[in-house]
């Protein structure tokens, strides 16, 4: 452990898990949420009194060390932003918030994820990478409603498989490398397996489908939680062990553009935001695959600004739901005049994302799309760009649909003042990091140099592209409003794919089972009913393969036939007794039978 000025540097998370450990102690008042505060407080000064190059470990085995922090620029950008948006977070549960198992949840959730980004090695990443899935699982189930319930059994199966292929992963890169440090992986089946598992959490296509399904279902305090550490998490460690690869950088635009398609489709208000967090982790991940500094900058600053406007899209929107009761578009309008703290937090949230100039989302979309063309990666460019087309229609129908558009029968007012205070400070985020980019320039994990987000070219080229968006959606505002059908994703597949497993286990594997039974027990019952008396069973078994050969000869047939019916009805009769050497004899030849097969299968397999 190494101090600075005399003040200990400790992993953050165990500030988190102490304060769940005692919140239940404490009730469900004043005091409970008053100690609420007071815990999100010391968090983020704990992460903020952590320097660079500072670590906090011990020796578990010679030679392997387990490392809960290891802070140098890029844990400590990633520690900030969680610790600061987490005490926003729970700012905005505590009202609304009545059990303390959720918030118990939502603690160790928050600091499960601190753990994983300040974890110096693999296992000690993998501990906390597992309590991250189990804990928000609980936020999805504190929901209880049986749409949660199957969505959170969905979700930990997704995050099992991942879990297992991170673990399968990590084992054979440290016996192939003696080493258990957080680091770039060599090519083999460890770095396939370690990319599978990081891109279930990155939610790479086709294993992003447990977010759309699981985050809409969340609680409403939940649902803020759940928006920020998982992905985040995973981009993180994306970029301390795969940088600069290629067909990463490929996956992150396939990602903006299917999320971005399949957001424009949605009526449920969380669900849109759900797969726009799988489209603007996107950009991250084309950043941290570039490679570049200016590529990694630009996907660790989208992290930090994506995490301020995602959680006050979803504080807003669980605001909305909290306040009306309704979650999908074509049941909301007219919030405006009823809402309006929330309507302008939103309004600044969906500028932010769609990359409006002046919002902090303008300044990480364009370092990455500017990294893309630097490299030459042109394809790339296009397709982040169209992705920002695409966000942009989804803000303009999301807001348009929830504050503005006509409906005179809806009622609602302004939600607790702790939710519009998180809601308030988390939207002038927003606007003092676009506005002032140098704020975030600081404590990226490189220096930022020839890259201007404000150059003239670049701002005014991204104004023509939102104005002619704008315009398209006014123009065909029909297109785009909002429907109540169900859009099927590739879980569709997956579920019909389970469904057929689980019918051909009941139906074709049973019947089989069930014929395989049925021969056996026949099979022992024939045993049963020759050992009753053997010398009769063998007389009715010649009759009966009498009966059958002369069956073209119908008067020896017959004869057979009625030879037949006479053994069996005498059988079993009285067993005849066999003499002492008859029984000898039958023995020895059993015997010499046996010795055959064995010496014969001897020399076979000689």
């Amino acid at each position: 452990m190494v101090d600075i000025g005399g003040i200990p540097n400790l992993p953050p998370a165990l500030i988190y898990f102490a304060g769940a450990a005692l919140l239940p102690l404490l009730g469900k008042g004043k005091a409970r949420n008053i100690y609420l505060i007071v815990l999100a407080a010391l968090g983020l000064i704990g992460v903020a009194l952590i320097r660079p190059q500072t670590s906090w470990g011990f020796s578990v085995l010679p030679g392997f060390e387990l490392t809960f922090l290891h802070a140098d620029s890029l844990s400590l950008i990633m520690g900030y932003i969680f610790a600061l948006i987490g005490g926003a977070a729970i700012l905005y549960s505590v009202n609304i918030v009545k059990e303390n198992g959720e918030l118990v949840c939502g603690l160790l959730y928050l600091g499960s994820a601190l753990g994983a980004v300040f974890a110096g090695d693999f296992f000690t990443l993998y501990i906390f990478w597992e309590i991250m899935a189990f804990s928000s699982l609980g936020l999805i189930w504190y929901s209880r409603t049986e749409r949660s319930t199957n969505a959170g059994m969905r979700y930990i199966l997704f995050h099992l498989l991942g879990g297992c292929a991170l673990l399968g992963g990590i084992i054979i890169h440290y016996m192939n490398t003696g080493s258990i440090a957080v680091g770039p992986v060599e090519l083999g089946i460890g770095y396939v397996l370690l990319l599978i598992g990081i891109g279930v959490n990155t939610a790479f296509i086709p294993l992003h489908t447990w977010l759309p399904d699981s985050y809409p279902k969340a609680t409403i305090a939940g649902a803020v939680f759940m928006c920020v550490f998982t992905t985040k998490t995973g981009v993180y460690v994306l970029a301390r062990t795969f940088p600069g690869v290629e067909a990463v950088a490929y996956m992150g635009g396939v990602m903006c553009l299917y999320g971005v398609i399949f957001a424009l489709l949605q009526n449920d208000v969380r669900k849109l935001l759900s797969y726009h967090i799988v489209s603007q982790v996107g950009y991250m991940v084309a950043g941290i695959g570039i490679g570049t500094y200016i590529g990694i900058n630009g996907g660790i600053a989208h992290v930090f600004n994506h995490i301020l406007y995602k959680a006050l899209l979803f504080m807003c929107m669980g605001a909305v739901i909290y306040a009306t009761g309704k979650n999908n578009l074509t049941e909301l309008g007219g919030l405006a005049k009823k809402m309006p703290i929330t309507m302008i937090t939103c309004m600044i949230a969906a500028f932010s994302i769609s990359g409006v100039p002046g919002f902090n989302g303008y300044v990480s979309k364009g370092m990455v799309i500017h990294a893309a063309e630097l490299e030459g990666m042109h394809i790339l460019a296009v397709a982040l760009i169209l992705g920002s087309v695409g966000t942009f229609l989804s803000f303009l129908k999301l807001t348009y649909f929830t504050f503005f558009k006509r409906n005179d029968e809806i009622e609602a007012k302004e939600v607790p003042l702790p939710m519009l205070i998180a809601m308030s400070v988390t939207a002038f985020l927003c606007v003092a990091i676009g506005v002032y980019p140098e704020l975030l320039y600081g404590i990226l994990p490189y220096e930022v140099v020839h890259y201007q987000a404000y150059a003239l070219g670049h701002t005014i080229g991204t104004l023509e592209l939102l104005m002619m968006t704008a315009v398209g959606f006014f123009t065909l505002q029909y297109v785009f409003s909002p429907h109540e059908r169900i859009t099927s994703d590739i879980d569709y597949i997956y579920r019909k794919a389970g469904r057929g497993f689980i019918w051909f286990c009941e139906q074709p594997l049973v019947t089989v089972a069930n014929f395989i039974d049925t021969g056996l027990q026949r099979i022992a019952d024939s045993f049963v009913w020759f050992s009753k008396n053997p010398t009769a069973a063998s007389k009715i078994m010649v009759a009966m393969i009498g009966a059958v050969v002369t069956r073209p000869f119908n008067p020896a047939y017959m004869r057979y036939e009625r030879d037949l019916e006479e053994l069996k009805k005498r059988y079993p009769g009285e067993v005849p007794r066999v003499a002492i050497g008859t029984g000898v004899l039958l023995a020895l030849v059993l015997l010499t039978l046996y010795l055959i097969v064995y010496l014969t299968h001897g020399v076979l397999w000689v």
